[in-house]
């Protein structure tokens, strides 16, 4: 673990802002070791929202071989598209999402992006507040939501709520190395608790089923018959096991396809440190969410659910269990198991809200990012209050995803591609402009195209941003060439040093 804070970290230099380099390259002294990025991806990715996706996984009728092979490869996609897309850039660059972006598609446009982008950062890491304030919940004794809440039921919620995302703001207000520290404290404890609530909802199936688990055809099977069992709750998504691999692969899509966390591994000294991702979605990804599903299958199994017509029976009367982290963990674990949950959702929400505060800042250059940080914890705060966000979270994350998308292809490609097409990289900052339009309508043609696809061709949600990444590609490359040739007396003149813009802050070899 570094040695340095933020203040540290920036010396004397008046341009970091903040010590966190938000509008200039992250330099030599202030980059990070290999096992930063492990605490970070481990204590982000192993987090009390596991304890809510899990459970929906065995909402959406999983069979044991769709999930457990579905999450290798969807985890392994997930990793390589950090590893493949997003590091690279993120390591020569170094510079944050936000402000590269405004270099490629100009501050009027960014600001949009930045809006949309903080936004949904916001009620992605609200959810997180969520999931901790239901074990909180536990512990004082005051009414949870259920499923069909979608506004605050308690005054004892609210302030749960207020509670958990006072401390979550202020943790994640004094930036990524406090965020990293907390993180690497954590995860470590964080990895254990989850690995006994697999332990714990395992041996309760042995002793409930009478089964002898001798050898792994007898654990295959008792997870087949008993634990994922592959029936379908009526009025939640019904999933097969492409659905399970491209869930695990674009949960996280707006971190690596959509370039979210070049803020992040901008720090990182070599680009293959981004491997680390992997802790995270095979520790956090991969076994916590098999454990928090074994947890709630078992509560279906106690509740005679095991059938679909006892499943369907249940739903008309209202009567499937509530998959709510705090009771989850609390019946496996007890007091311990509290505490996880109310500490998984901090390491979540922390650089959820670090990142955030980085998008609106972009926005406000001159507000310190502290403040601005402060301010997203309090409109993230009231996001939590509302538990529907959260019941709902497959589907949010799949949405968020295909919003953030079409950026991050726009980013690859003007990286990559553009120089070698004759084109001109961080072009709105070469020609001066604070609008450019190939950004903004790749961005907008390719959610509209996106958006018909489900909406028309009935083509589910999880399955849409893949095709729509290459659609994104194209249309930058079109409108880029249509923009460029249009400007040709201005662009010509400043295609050579636009040319090695990405490039020319900091070293062009490989890293």
């Amino acid at each position: 673990m570094s040695d340095m804070t933020p203040d540290t970290a920036a010396g004397n230099d008046p341009t970091a802002v903040g010590g966190e380099y938000e509008r200039q390259p992250v330099p030599d002294k202030a980059r990070l070791g290999f096992k930063n990025f492990i605490g970070m991806y481990a204590g982000e990715h192993t987090a009390g929202t596991e304890l809510m996706i899990g459970p929906l996984f065995v909402l959406a009728g999983v069979s044991a071989f769709d999930v457990v092979v579905g999450l290798i490869v969807g985890n392994a996609l997930a990793v390589l598209s950090w590893l493949l897309l997003t590091a690279p850039i993120g390591t020569r660059a170094r510079l944050t999402l936000y402000y590269q972006l405004e270099k490629i598609a100009g501050r009027h446009t960014v600001i949009l992006y930045n809006l949309a982008n903080g936004l949904a950062f916001c009620f992605l890491a609200g959810a997180m507040i969520t999931v901790s304030a239901t074990a909180v919940g536990v512990w004082f004794g005051f009414p949870l939501p259920t499923l069909a809440d979608l506004t605050p039921n308690s005054l004892g919620w609210v302030l749960a709520v207020l509670v958990v995302g006072a401390v979550i703001t202020l943790v994640a207000a004094y930036g990524y190395r406090f965020v990293s520290w907390f993180a690497n404290i954590a995860a470590p404890w964080m990895v254990l608790m989850f690995l006994g609530f697999g332990i714990v909802s395992l041996k309760w199936f042995i002793d409930a089923t009478g089964t002898e688990v001798g050898s792994a055809g007898d654990l295959w099977t008792l997870a087949e018959t008993a634990i994922w069992t592959g029936v379908h709750v009526p009025g939640q998504p019904d999933f097969t096991i492409w659905h399970v691999i491209f869930f695990a692969w674009f949960a996280n899509m707006a971190m690596h396809v959509g370039m979210a966390d070049l803020s992040v591994l901008r720090f990182a000294r070599k680009s293959w440190y981004s491997i680390a991702s992997a802790a995270g979605m095979y520790v956090g990804h991969f076994m916590a969410w098999l454990a928090a599903s074994m947890l709630f299958a078992f509560q279906m199994y106690q509740a005679g659910l095991t059938s679909e017509t006892a499943v369907v029976s249940a739903a008309q009367a209202g009567n499937i269990p509530n998959p709510l982290p705090g009771p989850l963990a609390d019946q496996a674990l007890g007091v311990a198991g509290l505490i996880c949950v109310i500490i998984a959702g901090w390491t979540t929400a922390n650089p959820t809200i670090y990142r955030a505060g980085l998008a609106f800042q972009a926005i406000v250059p001159h507000v310190s990012r502290f403040r601005v940080t402060i301010g997203t914890g309090l409109l993230t705060t009231f996001v939590a209050m509302f538990p529907g966000v959260a019941m709902q979270l497959l589907g949010f994350v799949a949405l968020y995803g295909l919003l953030l998308m079409p950026i991050g292809a726009v980013i690859f490609i003007d990286y990559w591609v553009l120089p070698k097409l004759g084109l001109v990289s961080f072009y709105a900052e070469q020609a001066g402009r604070k609008l450019t339009m190939p950004v903004l309508g790749t961005w907008l043609i390719t959610l509209a195209i996106c958006l018909v696809l489900v909406k028309f061709a009935e083509i589910e949600i999880f399955f849409v941003a893949l095709p729509g990444w290459f659609i994104a590609a194209l249309l930058f490359i079109a409108l880029s060439f249509a923009t460029q040739k249009r400007q040709i007396p201005h662009a010509t003149s400043t295609l050579d040093a636009a040319a090695s813009a990405p490039t020319s802050a900091t070293s062009s070899k490989m890293e």
